[in-house]
């Protein structure tokens, strides 16, 4: 593929870190986003060094409105150019049914998953349509097509997601900007530990007797979807482990 510019969250670990680099493979000069910023100075330097191609970090938080304003309208003209938005960043905090919930957990899903990904969007979509060129893939899961028991919140993000990225596609055919979504089943990165709040045994819990996915099958999605012809659109893209037939059923070996 050309030369193209990709502004991508979440970068710092899992399915993010895992895009960037298949990006830069693919010699894409990327935008990375996060908020560890050492991480994501570290990531910034192998990616140059491995791929060759310009990489520009920028460490702030999703959630913060304002922030993602000012990063977005104070990039280098030459970085708004941007030709692909991923919007990865998200997160599951808590597992409890919806009378046990804490608001906190949710907070912290709806202000991430649905609102972070709102303002990034906002923002970035705008320079896509100047130039009548541009592609959005938005970073779902299974979760935003069927609910399981006490993931309630992060269902309903996730079916935002879900509902968002079709609103997308509606309002930005006439812009000749591809929408696209990715909706990954169990997936084995930091998810479970952020979700059970760093209990490494619940985490592993999740995952015990299949092969879940891991973040290079998520980056093999990407990778895809962005080197489809022009003429072609993916709209969406639901994978899972060979275990694994909806959000709650599983096969488990032992």
């Amino acid at each position: 593929m050309s030369t193209k510019t990709a502004f991508i969250t979440g970068t710092t670990s899992g399915f993010g870190l895992a895009i960037a680099n298949r990006l830069a493979s693919l010699g894409c000069n990327l935008i990375i986003t996060g908020r560890r910023r050492e991480r994501l100075e570290t990531e910034a330097a192998d990616i140059r060094s491995h791929y060759g191609v310009e990489v520009l970090p920028l460490c702030f938080d999703v959630r913060d409105r304002e922030v993602c304003r000012q990063t977005v309208e104070s990039l280098p003209e030459r970085w708004k150019q941007i030709d692909l938005l991923i919007n990865n960043a998200g997160l599951a905090a808590g597992a409890t049914p919806v009378q046990d919930g804490d608001i906190d957990d949710w907070e912290r899903m709806i202000d991430t998953n649905v609102k972070g990904l709102l303002y990034i969007s906002r923002f970035v979509i705008p320079l896509m349509v100047k130039r009548k060129s541009g592609h959005v893939i938005n970073i779902s899961s299974i979760a935003g097509v069927e609910v399981y028991p006490s993931g309630n919140v992060y269902c309903a993000t996730k079916h935002a997601v879900n509902a968002i990225t079709k609103g997308m596609r509606i309002d930005l055919l006439k812009e000749n900007i591809k929408v696209s979504s990715i909706s990954p089943g169990a997936a084995e990165t930091e998810f479970s530990l952020v979700r059970y709040h760093g209990d490494q045994e619940k985490a592993d819990a999740v995952y015990k007797g299949i092969v879940p996915l891991n973040a290079e099958d998520i980056a093999d999605a990407v990778e895809f979807i962005v080197t489809r012809p022009p003429h072609v659109n993916i709209n969406d893209i639901l994978l899972t482990p060979v275990r694994q037939a909806n959000t709650y059923v599983y096969h488990r070996e032992g």
